[in-house]
């Protein structure tokens, strides 16, 4: 158990500046008198006090990190951080069960944003902005996990950080260490957040809504302090902030790193992963919005452009905003936007899925081999942007894909064996393993997740959980030889 004494001062010194986070909503909850500010001061307290009796016992046992302790302190920072995130919402929400408030806690810190609750805009304001700052810290905790820490512990096919890949995902591209990334990503991360409030501001919203949705659509997560989530303000300004910030949000913050400290867009156009992100988006709403227009979903072809646009940004980048119940589409295009989903953001962006870049290279080695049967005797390596993807990272990279796919299976299965239609239990799992919101019919757009039992609801909820730990990082530690010395 040395490992548990090690984490521990780590783990503490994380609970207590986490318990900080709750100044922000105290804030609004005392400013507006919403009745909330004593929920919120207490849960600080309590959070703070935990971690600081914690820190105090086991300091002595701090050291470095094995890869070991590494990834258990990860797991323990997510689990255990919604687990503390859980008290404000039970202590306003009194009718809100254990797990509910659990599911509710692990979809803001994984930035997934599947809720269920209802009712929104008539809980404390407070509650909505402490909503909107899990997702925040859970999107920027995402970004820094995937740049920084999980290419060191090599999991889930991270290697690809390291191999001669070209692009913004080279270590030596950004700062020889980690602290000094972290703290570039954090500061750009803050100031995009910024400039996407104040345009928020200027497109109509109050300055809490502002507030809320910038930190929801920054961290791609899509909490909303209403029900109509988005389509509440039925602005076509407000959709084009959300989409702009949206795509800036999807695409590698090391990629934004990278312009922000050589003054030059250069990177933009040098990241392969980046471009192909682009063009799946205006090819997807191009023919999406051609099917809409064609079926007579919308009278004419702007609005079907408008609502295709947005809906597929969204649920593509997982952040799983709506101002339509796509559902009610022709059966092709929610199908395609869900799937999207899977797939579509960036490396190193706070988006879920398997992930741009692991698409292309899934997309080459079946290419390669189709062509090997063609030509058994020609060496055709995977190639990205012209740089040989080695060996070791295609297989892992195919390892991800099978335990993804294998995953899916089984927890739509046990969804299924409890009783939930084939649709309803197949979406909820894609919605909530990719870490996407909104899933299709009982789970869609115009509901939420209130209708799963809590059973249900647990399964959905580890499934985020697996979905932002990149699925390796959190099944590990379930293998025996984990725990061997």
């Amino acid at each position: 158990m040395s490992w548990l004494l090690t984490i521990a001062p780590v783990s503490a010194l994380i609970a207590m500046a986490m318990s900080l986070t709750h100044l922000l909503p105290i804030g609004v909850s005392l400013a507006l008198d919403d009745g909330a500010a004593g929920a919120l001061t207490l849960s600080m307290v309590f959070n703070f006090s935990v971690g600081a009796v914690i820190w105090l016992l086991t300091r002595q046992y701090k050291r470095e990190l094995s890869l070991r302790e590494g990834i258990l302190l990860v797991v323990t920072v997510w689990s255990g951080g919604a687990l503390f995130a859980t008290l404000p919402l039970m202590l306003t929400i009194p009718q809100l069960s254990f797990i509910d408030a659990y599911f509710e806690a692990i979809s803001g810190l994984t930035a997934t944003g599947a809720t269920v609750l209802a009712g929104l805009e008539h809980l404390p304001p407070s509650i909505n902005v402490w909503r909107a700052v899990l997702q925040w810290l859970g999107g920027m905790g995402v970004i820094v996990l995937v740049v920084a820490i999980l290419p060191m512990l090599g999991v889930g096919g991270r290697q690809i950080s390291k191999s001669e890949i070209p692009g913004p995902m080279k270590d030596e591209q950004l700062t020889p260490r980690i602290t000094q990334t972290a703290k570039g990503l954090w500061l750009i991360y803050a100031v995009l957040t910024l400039f996407c409030g104040l345009a928020y501001y200027m497109a109509g919203m109050t300055r809490l809504d502002a507030m809320i949705h910038s930190f929801t659509t920054m961290s791609l997560g899509g909490f909303s302090s209403y029900d109509a989530s988005l389509g509440h303000f039925n602005s076509a300004t407000v959709e084009l902030v959300a989409i702009t910030f949206m795509i800036i949000a999807g695409i590698n913050f090391s990629t934004h790193f990278l312009v922000w400290r050589s003054k030059s867009l250069r990177a933009y156009a040098r990241d392969t992963e980046a471009r192909y992100f682009m063009l799946v988006i205006v090819a997807s709403v191009a023919g999406i919005a051609i099917l809409l227009y064609g079926s007579g979903t919308y009278p004419d072809f702007p609005t079907a452009l408008r609502y295709a646009a947005f809906n597929i940004i969204s649920v593509g980048t997982t952040t799983g905003y709506a101002t339509a119940d796509y559902n009610l589409w022709p059966v092709f295009a929610p199908l395609w936007v869900l799937f999207l989903g899977t797939f579509l953001s960036c490396s190193g962006s706070a988006g879920g899925g398997i992930k741009m870049m692991r698409a292309m290279i899934l997309y080459r080695q079946v290419y390669r081999e189709i062509k090997s049967l063609a030509h058994p005797q020609a060496v055709s390596p995977v190639k990205i942007a012209g740089q040989v993807v080695a060996d070791p990272v295609v297989f892992a990279v195919l390892g991800f894909f099978f335990v993804w796919v294998a995953l899916l299976v089984t927890m739509t299965l046990i969804l299924g064996w409890t009783g939930l239609d084939a649709m309803t239990a197949f979406s909820a799992v894609v919605a909530s393993l990719n870490n996407i919101g909104p899933g299709l019919h009982q789970v869609g757009p115009a509901t939420n997740f209130s209708v799963l039992t809590d059973f249900q609801t647990a399964v959905c909820a580890f499934a985020m959980l697996l979905g932002r730990l990149e699925l390796f990082a959190l099944l590990v530690i379930f293998t025996p030889a984990f725990w061997r010395k």
